[in-house]
């Protein structure tokens, strides 16, 4: 349930998983070292706030398709740019700081950020792709909207002319990617032309006018043309991608690090918590309470073991809290040993 609450704290569904598969370590120098790591992500919490690692996604199978000379989608293109967007923006959080527990994770994230805009600024949206993306794409996107106007103002004509009494409506539509006109079934004869579609009742055929058949035919040959430029492009970026594999996929895995390692120094915010001191033989608690208790209820208690004495008699009624208090004992050691700082008083030994 502790290790539930941390991982509430992580932004990356990796962060998070990571967060729940913690458990104690059992070197000292171990638990020292995540400790201070923990000291160090609230300490810059505090000072400028949490930096952002939500948008952060695997890439690793993506990564190894493109490698292998597949072609990724927009999607997985912009996920590789989120990775680089974040990297980029993690080690500008920590660039003040010089040396802290975690200042080494930070200094190795290697943003590349020629490759992260070159994706941002080709694809704006998970389906779409700007027509900056190439000059090729523009001049074909150019054509296509100069067709599609052609198109429109031929079956406008046939809207606002005599024929428009044909019509079910007097609207233009689309059926199979072609440009069509709704016509009464009972007048599909007087507008001659392809019949693309029938409605569900019969009494609507949708027909394409023989007279926006060659431009439709245009229209339809520049979409092909756009589907192959917008193939091309992926591919491009794709390969661009797989070049620089091995640092996304570095900056990847130091993002998830330190996204749980945050996520550690959030939940200590949470509980008022602070890093204990380690000891061979001694327990010492200062107003320890039970981490899973309402803090302002939760009675906090002063323990010691192992200093003066090894042996340390409980004794009380039921319901005295005897329970509780060895729980929040056994707790508390453990959160110390993942590295998580403990909810009790300074000068507290675990």
């Amino acid at each position: 349930r502790v290790l539930e609450q941390l991982a509430a704290c992580a932004s990356t569904q990796e962060g998070k998983e990571r967060c729940l598969a913690l458990r104690p370590m059992t070197d000292p120098d171990d638990v020292q070292r995540a400790q201070e790591e923990t000291s160090a992500a609230v300490e810059m919490l505090i000072k400028r706030g949490s930096p952002g690692f939500s948008g952060v996604k695997p890439v690793g199978a993506s990564l190894h398709r493109a490698d292998m000379g597949g072609s990724l989608n927009t999607r997985e293109l912009l996920e590789v740019a989120a990775v680089l967007r974040c990297a980029r923006t993690v080690q500008d959080y920590g660039a003040a700081d010089e040396k802290t527990p975690i200042s080494h994770h930070i200094r190795a994230l290697t943003p590349n950020r020629f490759l992260e805009e070159t994706i941002t600024n080709s694809i704006i949206g998970e389906d779409e792709l700007a027509d900056s993306a190439s000059s090729e794409l523009a001049s074909i996107r150019r054509h296509i909207r100069a067709t599609e106007a052609k198109v429109r103002d031929i079956l406008q004509k046939i809207i606002s002319s005599s024929q428009a009494k044909y019509l079910q409506e007097s609207i233009i539509t689309q059926r199979s990617g072609r440009y069509v006109v709704p016509v009464k079934s009972e007048f599909k004869n007087e507008i001659p032309g392809l019949v693309h579609d029938l409605s569900g009742s019969g009494s609507t055929f949708f027909i394409e006018p023989m007279g926006v058949v060659k431009a439709n035919n245009e229209l339809r040959e520049l979409q092909a043309k756009e589907e192959k430029e917008i193939d091309r492009i992926l591919a491009e970026l794709s390969a661009e991608a797989a070049s620089f594999r091995e640092d996304i996929t570095l900056n990847y895995d130091l993002l998830i690090r330190l996204d749980s390692i945050f996520a550690r120094g959030k939940l200590s915010a949470r509980m008022g918590a602070m890093e204990p001191g380690l000891s061979a033989k001694s327990l010492c608690l200062r107003r320890a309470r039970h981490p899973l208790l309402p803090p302002k209820t939760a009675v906090a208690n002063d323990l010691s073991l192992g200093e003066k004495f090894d042996t340390l008699v409980i004794t009380g009624p039921n319901t005295g809290g005897k329970t509780v208090t060895l729980k929040t004992i056994g707790l508390l050691t453990l959160m110390a040993q993942c590295g998580l700082h403990i909810p009790a008083g300074d000068g507290s030994t675990i």
